[in-house]
């Protein structure tokens, strides 16, 4: 009798992958005082780890005494999403009866004047789902405000394409409002060869010969700093070396103000404990004449704030400063520096080749009636209907 071979056993189809389930999404507003608590601020600090795009100004450690400082009654909110019961974003926001002088009442991200950048703290892969809930409590809570304004976003960034695509994707009616573009540091090149790509032979011979004669002034050393030792007194030392110079003549220095001050102090004690300071200073016979402090969150950073002694300023202090700077193209993972000066700026704009922009946008909330009111708003503003974030 014919034997027959056993058919071959047919290997099984894997089973369809179920897909993840998606995060429990929850969005609610809260007292920024709560986020004294340590284990608040834990969460705080974990969300700044993971964060889609680094924003030093909406840290634990800069946020936190900025708010302490210039909003002691407690007026600003902080929008904060949850998933799965994990801090996932965070944005601070307040309600205002103007905008720009007018008396036109919106929501806003919360900024002041030493701040550089008001991209909302959000981990990744959530900046869709945050701005979808951001809105919704913006159209729930609107009261008198007519729009949202969303300020000093990063225009390459992923929050800001995230709403960008949200509101096209629902016909939200948006509007680009500002667009400017400031200096940066971005570059493969060494600082030696970046220094030579940005300046003319002549500048660059005319900086070595600035740097000789200051050499011969006394003992002048370059100190870069990265812990927290002597925080306090190097702190102590930039206040009082702003304050000598013009920003002390027009009341804009950071020490002519006690709630500057006091953020300045702590902000640079927490950016320390933080991991992410570094100070640099030029000094001559152990006296500052130049004084610069960055804010080190990878893949970027932030070059904060800078001062210089003007009894000096034919030396170019700042410049040789700026000089130094750029060892931050050789810093392990940091991939761009933001240089926070204002657009086209006489100094670092010609020592800096690249750009970042940063945009504002205004987006329409609440029902029918009131997105009408914004669209006119936006026309007056604009010149034309609100036709999306640019």
């Amino acid at each position: 009798m014919a034997s027959h071979a056993p058919a071959p056993v047919q290997p099984q189809a894997p089973l369809p992958a179920r897909p993840a389930a998606a995060p429990a999404i929850r969005l609610f507003r809260a007292d920024w005082r709560r986020f004294e608590d340590v284990e608040e601020l834990a969460r705080w600090d974990a969300l700044a780890r993971h964060a889609a795009e680094p924003n030093p100004f909406h840290e634990s450690w800069y946020l936190l005494p900025a708010l302490r400082a210039l909003d002691p009654a407690g007026k600003v909110s902080l929008l904060c999403l949850e998933a799965d019961g994990q801090l996932a974003g965070m944005l601070p926001v307040s309600r205002e009866t103007s905008y720009y002088d007018l008396p036109v009442p919106h929501w806003r991200n919360w900024m002041h004047p030493n701040a550089f950048l008001g991209t909302p703290l959000v981990a990744k892969g959530l900046e869709t789902a945050f701005w979808r809930e951001v809105l919704a409590w913006c159209d729930a809570n609107a009261g008198p405000a007519l729009f949202f304004h969303a300020a000093q976003l990063a225009d390459d960034g992923p929050l800001n394409r995230a709403l960008a695509q949200f509101a096209r994707e629902t016909g939200r009616p948006a509007a680009t409002v500002m667009r400017e573009e400031r200096a940066a540091l971005a570059s493969d090149l060494s600082p030696d060869d970046y220094l030579e790509a940005s300046l003319s032979g002549k500048k660059r011979k005319e900086l070595r010969r600035q740097h000789r004669r200051l050499a011969e002034e006394g003992e002048l050393t370059v100190e870069r700093t990265s812990g927290s030792e002597g925080v306090g007194e190097w702190a102590e030392e930039f206040l009082r070396l702003e304050r000598a110079g013009w920003k002390g003549e027009a009341g804009s220095a950071l020490d002519c103000d006690e709630r500057t001050r006091d953020l300045f102090t702590a902000a640079l004690h927490g950016a320390a404990e933080h991991g992410r300071l570094e100070r640099l200073a030029i000094r001559l016979d152990g006296k500052p004449l130049a004084m610069l402090v960055n804010f080190l969150t990878p893949p970027g950073a932030s070059s904060y704030k800078t001062a210089f002694d003007e009894d000096f300023a034919r030396f170019s202090p700042g410049v040789l400063l700026q000089r130094e700077n750029l060892e931050l193209l050789t810093r392990p993972g940091i991939k761009w520096t933001d240089s926070c000066a204002a657009a086209d700026h006489p100094m670092i704009d010609h020592f800096w080749r690249e750009k970042r922009a940063v945009t504002r946008h205004n987006l329409g909330i609440g029902g029918t009636m009131r997105r009408m009111a914004f669209r006119l708003i936006a026309v007056k503003e604009t010149g034309s209907l609100p036709r999306g974030i640019a």
